[in-house]
Parts: structure tokens; C-alpha cells; sequence
């Protein structure tokens, strides 16, 4: 089963980004989290709607490689 789930590490892993730069966007709200107890989780698809909304910033830029 695929997590659902992911905790702000494994985000920044995905993204390619440090972990305190997405503890930043989750303080501005750019990148929705929730908390289960002491602890914050980012859904894979508010993962995923990151992403798209930066895409469509950027101009809807391709991935690097596809056409």
C-alpha cells in the first residue's frame, strides 16, 4: 500500500527541496499540512497540488525532457 501520508522529511525528499524550506511553506500555507498529535503530515496530493500550482506559475513549463 502507498502512504497516504508523508512526513515533512519525506516531502522535502520528494520535492528535492531541505526540510526547513518545506517547514517554511507549510508556515506560509503554500504547502497544506495537518497534524496527527504532536506531529505534522503532508497528504500525498496536497503534495501533488503543490507541485501543479508551481507548474502553472512557471508557465506550465514541460518536465525537463518531455515535449
Amino acid at each position: 500500500m502507498d502512504k497516504v501520508l508523508l512526513r515533512p522529511e519525506e516531502a522535502a525528499e520528494i520535492l528535492s527541496l531541505g526540510r526547513s524550506k518545506v517547514f517554511e511553506l507549510m508556515a506560509r500555507g503554500d504547502l497544506a499540512s495537518i497534524k496527527v498529535g504532536r506531529s505534522r503530515r503532508v497528504a500525498i496530493e496536497d503534495l501533488r497540488a503543490y507541485v501543479e500550482r508551481q507548474r502553472q506559475v512557471a508557465g506550465g513549463a514541460d518536465p525537463v525532457g518531455q515535449h
